[in-house]
This record gives structure tokens, sequence and C-alpha cells, in this order.
């Protein structure tokens, strides 16, 4: 498995990485199951959230035996989902979040803490960043980081006050691209694409077994996935929609980390196998998804 620095923490993360929303809802035996094979596929880089409702339960049952060999990011801010009487993104909620995090998850620190999706207003308040200083200074965690997308994930780029940015990254949300990226390589911050694979929308509503979205949040980005594919295939695309997918994201130096999220284990091997084996893809099929999307998504916002 292929391994980078991350930006300039000094991490060295295995470049395909794996987010672990989706195993927060899924029987406890799966979420095991797909911890374990992808640890021993070479996969490092373990992300969750304290509001990915049991993930970070299920982690810290089945890897804290392995902590020690594993880059492990978790985000805070939501904390009213937890405690009612605390204010997301608040002071007193951040420093609950870290703590409940810590021992959800069976580990003394957390590699990244990242602040999760909030707006611009409430980055600038600046009390979840103290919080997530303090927790740094007393060695609960490492390093600091923002996860979110638009305005907020480019004030935080520019702040200096964040290590590494996770955002929005694929081949039908692109926005990243336009200033993100620049930002990111002027300051060697760490760069996380989340949603690498698009919700797996790609060429999706092409397979006769396929008549929908999976969710209504993969609504959007189907809908965008027809629009620039109906110009028609794409210059030396692959046949495997997902490995193109996940060349166009792992195509660009500046991503450190793509996440991939699942709870289906077969899935998670073929992700794998096809990070191994099959990239890179064709540099005119990612140039042309770059020419598709500034003439008809440019002004698309990136999804939260």
């Amino acid at each position: 498995m292929e391994k980078v620095q991350l930006g300039n923490t000094g991490l060295n993360v295995s470049r395909l990485g794996i987010g672990l929303s989706e195993i927060g809802s899924s029987d406890e035996s799966v979420a095991k199951e797909v911890l374990i094979n992808a640890f021993d596929s070479g996969i490092n880089f373990f992300d969750t959230s304290s509001c990915y409702n049991r993930s970070e339960e299920f982690f810290g049952k089945a890897m804290s035996s392995n902590r020690d060999e594993i880059i492990l990011a978790s985000k805070c801010g939501h904390a009213s989902k937890f405690d009612s009487s605390l204010e997301d993104w608040s002071y007193e909620g951040v420093k609950l979040s870290i703590e409940r995090s810590l021992k959800l998850l069976r580990t003394d620190r957390l590699d990244l803490i990242q602040i999760h999706s909030c707006t611009l207003k409430e980055l600038e308040e600046g009390e979840t960043f103290r919080a997530m200083s303090e927790a740094k200074e007393e060695g609960k965690v490492l390093h600091l980081g923002f996860s979110g997308d638009n305005e907020a994930a480019i004030w935080a780029a520019k702040s200096g006050l964040f290590e590494t940015i996770q955002t929005s990254f694929n081949l039908v949300e692109q926005k990243a691209r336009y200033e993100l990226f620049q930002i990111i390589k002027d300051n060697n911050i760490g760069l996380i694409a989340k949603r690498p694979i698009a919700n797996g929308a790609w060429r999706a509503l092409e397979n006769p077994h396929v008549h929908s979205a999976p969710s209504n949040y993969a609504e959007e980005y189907y809908k965008r996935a027809q629009i620039i594919g109906e110009t028609g295939i794409l210059e030396d695309e692959p046949d495997d929609r997902i490995l193109t997918s996940m060349g166009f994201v792992f195509g660009f130096k500046e991503v450190n980390v793509g996440i991939i999220g699942t709870q289906n284990p077969s899935h998670l091997k073929n992700n794998v196998d096809t990070f191994n084996n099959s990239l890179p893809i064709s540099k005119k099929t990612i140039n042309e998804l770059c020419e598709r999307y500034d003439k008809l998504g440019k002004d698309w916002e990136q999804r939260t």
C-alpha cells in the first residue's frame, strides 16, 4: 500500500484511507470484519467522528490492540447529539466531545482531531479551536485539522491554524481544485479527500440493475454524474466506473489521502485491489473530466 506524508504533520499515511461513517450504523460483527480487513490490507489511516453513531465504539473494541500501528483521526463539534445541554461548537462541547472520543476509541491520544463541518462564523469565533488547542497542549491530540467545504475550508486553509484540511473532492465535486488546492500546496497542509467515489454515482444509472441513488444525499451526485456523462464516453475511460472515480481523485498529487467508507467487506477488498493494481488511469480521462466540470458544473457548491 502506497504511503505518503500528510502535509507537514510527519504522519506517514496510506494514500487509501477508510472512512468509518457507514460502519457506525452497521452490525458490530460486520464493522469488526471491515476494520480488521482494512488494517490487514495495509490501510493505516482510519477516519471517524463523534457523530458517526457507534463508529468510535466499534473501532475501540476491534482495533485497540493495533492502536500504535494506526493513524487515527476523529472529528468534534456536534456535542448536542450526545448531550442536549451543550451547544454545538461550544468550548465545553468540544472538550467533552474529545474526552468522549478518547474513551470510546480506547486510546490515550488522537493523531488528528478535526473541527467537523462548522460554519465560517463558528470558525472565526474561535471557541472550538481553543478547546482543540488545549487538548493538544495536554497531549490528548497530536495534530489539528478542519473538515468542511466552501468558504469555511478556504478560511481554515489560509488561517495558519490547521495542519490538515478534509474536504469533498471527486469527479462530480471538483470545486476544491479552483482555489483550495493552491493554498494547500503553498502552505504544505495535509489534504484528505472525502467522498472520493461520489457515492458510486459515475455511470451508475447506465447499469440496468441500478434505478436510483442509494440515499437522498446521493441524489445530487447522481444528477451531476448524469449531466457530465451525457457528453459521451471519455477518451481512454476505464470500463470499471469505480476505477474511473478512484483514478480521478488519486490522479491529483495534492490529495494525500482519499477516504472511502463502506460496510461491505467485498467492496473494501475491491477498493484495495483497484488502488493497488489498477491505478493510475489516463491523464486524458482526468483532463477531460476537469474540462467537462468547468463547462457544466463550476457553479455547483461543495456539499457539506
